[in-house]
């Protein structure tokens, strides 16, 4: 009798050290809540973004500060501005010499923009669902690479969601977000990849303002425009 219980005590032993030694399971909400609270703590950030819509690539410099207001700079196209100062939306088009713009009182305009703050992710939550891509385990970022993240997929909840589906690639040490891929129902693919973050610096408001080129055609509120 002792040997049999001294048997099952030492197997209950290795049972427990096996289960506390295993790394602990996180869900991919529990892992996407994570990653939000990361950029509530974000004031601002300066970030190079890889753009690429279909197979158009755009290269800019993004800007942003909490809560609300996003600038791309853009060296590819040369010269094309995307700012969001909290009020409006404004885009220089260099080529066609013309600035559209436009008031977004709900902040609808810059979702797509937003996406990679503490607000854009908080909406993501609402209405998308979450998911991890395989598991929590970080994998390449792409085939051949020696970069790891860890990967989400966000599905839309309504047919109302401008992407059918988003996926996040997030760098598992410092929960910030390396690439987002997002899929519209007709199947046209965005692609945006961030690199080298600088976090907290200090920016002022005072970088959200745009002086409209005085040689520029401006059209104004042309998201609702005949």
């Amino acid at each position: 009798m002792f040997k049999k219980s001294a048997f099952f005590v030492l197997i209950l032993n290795f049972i427990f050290a096996a289960a506390f030694s295993q790394e602990a399971i996180i869900t991919a909400n529990e892992y996407f809540k994570s990653v939000s609270e990361k950029y509530g703590t974000i004031k601002d950030y300066l970030a190079n973004v890889d753009i690429v819509v279909d197979k158009e690539n755009m290269k800019a410099e993004l800007t942003y500060l909490s809560p609300d207001k996003v600038r791309f700079d853009f060296s590819q196209p040369n010269n094309q501005v995307i700012v969001f100062n909290g009020e409006t939306l404004t885009i220089y088009l260099p080529g066609s010499a013309a600035v559209l713009t436009q008031s977004a009182n709900s902040g609808d305009g810059t979702k797509a923009a937003n996406l990679a703050t503490s607000e854009g992710l908080s909406l993501m939550r609402r209405y998308y669902s979450v998911s991890y891509e395989t598991s929590q385990e970080a994998v390449p970022l792409e085939e051949g690479s020696e970069e790891m993240v860890v990967r989400l997929v966000l599905w839309r909840r309504t047919t109302a969601e401008a992407f059918r589906y988003i996926k996040l690639s997030i760098n598992p040490e410092t929960k910030l977000i390396r690439r987002v891929e997002a899929v519209t129902p007709n199947n046209v693919s965005y692609m945006m990849s961030f690199s080298d973050y600088e976090v907290n610096q200090g920016l002022t408001a005072q970088r959200f303002s745009y002086d409209i080129p005085s040689a520029a055609n401006v059209y104004d509120n042309f998201m609702f425009s005949e």
